[in-house]
């Protein structure tokens, strides 16, 4: 995940801090990530461990009995070691992206570079000008009232009205080594329209203006040999569906971690008199 400017890491996730000096503000995906269950990862973590112990059977056979406590805490860490690196590399593809964008050097980086072709080819198929089309890029959207923030990656106007008319697109990237180009999850959805109706954007000085009005918003998926833009139905019932999730986040957040247990009352005294 990048690091936007006024992002930082508390214990309970990602959260903004204002520069106008109130409170912080929950990140749009540390919301998701609070509330939404990602079933495929638990299997997913499961296929990556037990194809490392077959893979290796004769080495975890070796260990299993004297080396067990090492071993167990290798094991358990793999898919956490390849879900670090894919957000690695999904971070850098971000960069190369934003400095193409902004006309900035780009980092010379053989596993971006394939993800980088690709991106160079839909701006050619687009006919996108960044100097002309672009309105923003890696930009820091804020809503105070309802209390979140997040960092949009691109808008940008495309062809795509009636008669080629230019409509104002809010674009999330996308990266995979291994899903289609026309995959998307269901939380795409939610993240685009917390941002596309956040309040204000923050300008490279701090500023502020009002968030521009977003026509149509999508996932731009890329990958090694290919890419696609899917638009993303980030309207106003997905955003009422974003607010529920940052209510329960916010519950979360502020919720104990532990809570007195209860004590039976004492045993009362029997005055009764014996038979």
């Amino acid at each position: 995940m990048t690091s936007p400017k006024h992002a930082h890491d508390t214990d309970n996730g990602r959260y903004y801090t204002d520069p106008a000096g109130g409170p912080d503000l929950v990140s749009v995906t540390n919301v998701l990530d609070s509330c939404i269950n990602k079933r495929a990862l638990i299997p997913w973590a499961v296929k990556l461990t037990v194809e490392h112990v077959l893979d290796n059977h004769y080495d975890v056979t070796a260990r299993a009995e004297n080396d067990r406590p090492a071993l167990t805490q290798e094991l358990k860490a793999i898919h956490g070691n390849v879900k670090e690196t894919a957000a690695d590399l999904g971070d850098r593809i971000h960069a190369a992206a934003e400095a193409r964008i902004l006309g900035k050097p780009i980092a010379n980086d053989a596993e971006v570079a394939p993800y980088l072709t690709q991106f160079e080819q839909w701006l050619t198929a687009w006919t996108i000008d960044p100097g002309e089309h672009v309105v923003a890029a890696e930009i820091t959207a804020l809503h105070r009232r309802l209390g979140y923030a997040g960092t949009a990656d691109l808008m940008v106007w495309l062809p795509t009205g009636p008669g080629g008319r230019l409509e104002l697109w809010l674009i999330d990237y996308k990266s995979s080594a291994t899903r289609s180009a026309k995959s998307v999850y269901p939380e795409n959805t939610l993240q685009l329209a917390a941002l596309r109706y956040a309040e204000v954007v923050l300008l490279p000085d701090d500023t502020e203006q009002p968030m521009p009005k977003i026509q149509r918003t999508g996932v731009l998926n890329l990958r090694v040999k290919s890419h696609a833009l899917v638009e993303m139905p980030a309207g106003r019932l997905a955003h009422r569906a974003f607010r529920g999730a940052l209510e329960t986040t916010k519950w979360l957040h502020a919720a104990p971690s532990a809570y007195p247990a209860l004590l039976p009352p004492a045993a009362e005294p029997t005055n009764r008199k014996a038979a």
